[in-house]
């Protein structure tokens, strides 16, 4: 069971966790594009997410939820025409939020209060590393669309490239 205090944060105080998020991105010389953006875009981009991990830590794990989140996530990110690479590294600074938040803020006053931190940030790590495989896979296929559409590749070609199930589903 996840502790609601960690919940609370997670909705009440998105915005705070996605200031501390944008900080993140500020450091971080490899996310150029990221960069570009101003803060009260990065604010209200990272402050997405938080609700999202906020009702599977509460509800448990809902795949439709998590994976039609991300994969419309990498989908925007392809159209917005940001590097992959970038997306996930910038994804993985919101699961570094959310660990520091649990491993600071929430009061581990006694051994049963770190042992359920522990399970929190196992869970938490889940959710991102889930999120990171639907955010590829809405990526490559808004690749795939493009470059079959708007670049008139072949279908030969982009077969022999993209070998995965998830072209070809509707929005």
């Amino acid at each position: 069971m996840v502790d609601g205090t960690i919940i609370d944060t997670l909705n009440i105080n998105a915005k705070d966790l996605a200031a501390k998020w944008k900080d993140m991105i500020r450091k971080a010389p490899q996310l150029k594009h990221y960069g570009g953006l101003d803060d009260s875009r990065l604010i209200e981009e990272g402050a997405r997410i938080y609700p999202i991990l906020a009702r599977i830590l509460d509800r448990g794990l809902d795949r439709a939820l998590l994976g039609d989140f991300f994969a419309r996530m990498g989908k925007d990110k392809m159209a917005e025409s940001f590097p992959i690479s970038e997306v996930i590294f910038a994804v993985n600074l919101s699961e570094q939020v959310v660990i520091q938040y649990i491993m600071t803020d929430f009061v581990l006053d006694s051994t049963i209060r770190m042992y359920q931190a522990m399970g929190v940030v196992n869970k938490v790590a889940e959710f991102f590393l889930l999120g990171c495989f639907y955010l590829t896979k809405g990526f490559l296929e808004a690749t795939y669309t493009t470059m079959s559409k708007s670049d008139a590749v072949s279908e030969e070609l982009l077969k022999k490239y993209f070998r995965d199930d998830f072209f070809f589903k509707k929005d």
